[in-house]
C-alpha cells in the first residue's frame, strides 16, 4: 500500500498507522504516568505564581483550578492530534474502534468531548464530594437533618457508585493485564484505544546503551551499600605506615620530628588542638576528637604514625619564666 504523505495528524482518508499492530502494555502504562507527572508538574508552576500571596488562597478552589489546566491541556493535546502528551513521547495515538474501517480513524468529536468528560470530571468530584456532601448537610460527622431520608439515600448511592466504578476499574485493569487493550475503564467505555503512530520506528534508545545503564545503576548501588562498610582511616593509616615506616611503632617522644609543627595541629581534625590530648604516641589531638573517634571505632589508630590509640592523657607542658633586665 503506497504511503501518502498526510498532515500529522493523518486525515481520515489516508493511510495511517497500522491498528492491527499490537501495543505494549508497558508503552501504554508508561503512557499514563507521564500524563499524571506533566499534570503534577503543570499545577506546581502554576501554584508558584501565587507563592508570595496568602497562604491558603488557592485552596478553596484547587479542585476547579486543577480541572481548568488538564482542560487546557486536552485542548492543546487530544483535541487536535488524539493523543496525550505521554502517548507522543511514546509514539501512542488514540484509534476510535468503533469504526467499521479496517484503516486508522482520528477520534470523533463526541469521543474528545467525552474523554475530556470522563478524565477530569471524575477527578474533580473526588476533590469536590467532601465539600459538597457538607453543603447538602450529609457531612459523615452530622447528623441527618429531620426530612432527611431522600438525602441519606442520595449518600448510599453515590457510596454504592464510587465503589462499582472502583471495582470496574480493577476488573478492568486485569482485563487489559490479559489482552492487552484498553489499560483505562474510560477507553472501553468510549471505544478508543492506543496504536503506534509510527510503527517501524527506531528505538531511541539502543538496548546496549539501556544494559550499560543497567550495569551502572547496579554498581553504584553495590558501592552505596559496600562504603559504610569500610574503614577509610583505617587504609589511610595504613598506607601512610607504608610510606613512612620510620614514624610507626615508637611510642612517646620517639618518632617525633624536633622542631616539627606536630603540637601546632590536631591529628585528627588538622587544626589549633582544643584541650591538647596524648594516646601513647607523639602526636597531639583534640580532646573531643580523639574522644569520638574511639567511641565510634574501638581499634583507632593514630593516623599519622599508626600506633594503636591508648588511653587520651592531657599535655602538660612545662613552662619556664624568665626576667629580662633591660638597661
Amino acid at each position: 500500500m503506497a504511503s501518502t504523505g498526510g498532515a500529522h495528524p493523518p486525515p481520515e482518508g489516508g493511510s495511517g498507522p497500522d491498528p492491527q499492530t499490537p501495543v505494549l502494555r508497558i508503552n501504554q502504562l508508561d503512557a499514563f504516568e507521564l500524563d499524571s507527572a506533566l499534570d503534577q508538574l503543570v499545577w506546581n508552576q502554576f501554584s508558584q505564581c501565587f507563592q508570595h500571596f496568602r497562604p491558603g488562597l488557592l485552596t478553596p478552589v484547587e479542585p476547579e483550578l486543577k480541572a481548568l489546566l488538564q482542560l487546557l491541556l486536552w485542548r492543546f493535546t487530544v483535541y487536535p492530534n488524539s493523543a496525550t502528551v505521554g502517548q507522543s513521547m511514546m509514539n501512542l495515538r488514540y484509534h476510535n474502534t468503533l469504526s467499521l474501517s479496517q484503516r486508522y480513524r482520528a477520534l470523533s468529536r463526541r469521543q474528545r468531548l467525552g474523554l475530556a468528560l470522563l478524565t477530569v470530571g471524575p477527578r474533580w468530584l473526588t476533590e469536590r464530594s467532601h465539600s459538597l456532601l457538607l453543603s447538602l448537610g450529609l457531612g459523615l460527622g452530622g447528623s441527618p437533618p429531620a426530612n432527611g431520608g431522600l438525602r441519606l439515600g442520595l449518600r448510599r448511592v453515590l457510596s454504592l457508585i464510587t465503589g462499582l466504578t472502583q471495582v470496574a476499574n480493577v476488573i478492568n485493569f486485569l482485563v487489559f493485564l490479559r489482552k492487552g487493550r484498553h489499560p483505562s475503564l474510560t477507553e472501553r467505555i468510549l471505544g478508543i484505544r492506543a496504536v503506534f503512530t509510527k510503527p517501524q520506528a527506531v528505538r531511541d534508545a539502543a538496548f546496549q546503551y539501556m544494559n550499560r545503564e543497567l550495569l551502572w545503576h547496579g554498581f553504584a548501588e553495590f558501592l552505596i551499600f559496600l562504603l559504610p562498610l569500610v574503614n577509610m582511616r583505617k587504609i589511610k593509616t595504613t598506607m601512610y605506615s607504608l610510606l613512612y615506616p620510620l614514624g610507626v611503632g615508637k611510642g612517646g617522644e620517639e618518632g617525633v620530628r624536633e622542631g616539627s609543627a606536630v603540637w601546632k595541629e590536631c591529628g585528627l581534625c588538622g587544626e589549633w588542638p582544643t584541650m591538647p590530648h596524648m594516646v601513647g604516641c607523639g602526636h597531639v589531638f583534640c580532646y573531643y576528637c580523639v574522644k569520638s573517634h574511639s567511641i565510634a571505632d574501638a581499634y583507632l589508630t593514630c593516623p599519622k604514625c599508626g600506633v594503636e590509640v591508648g588511653e587520651a592523657k592531657a599535655v602538660k607542658l612545662q613552662m619556664e619564666m624568665t626576667d629580662v633586665h633591660t638597661r
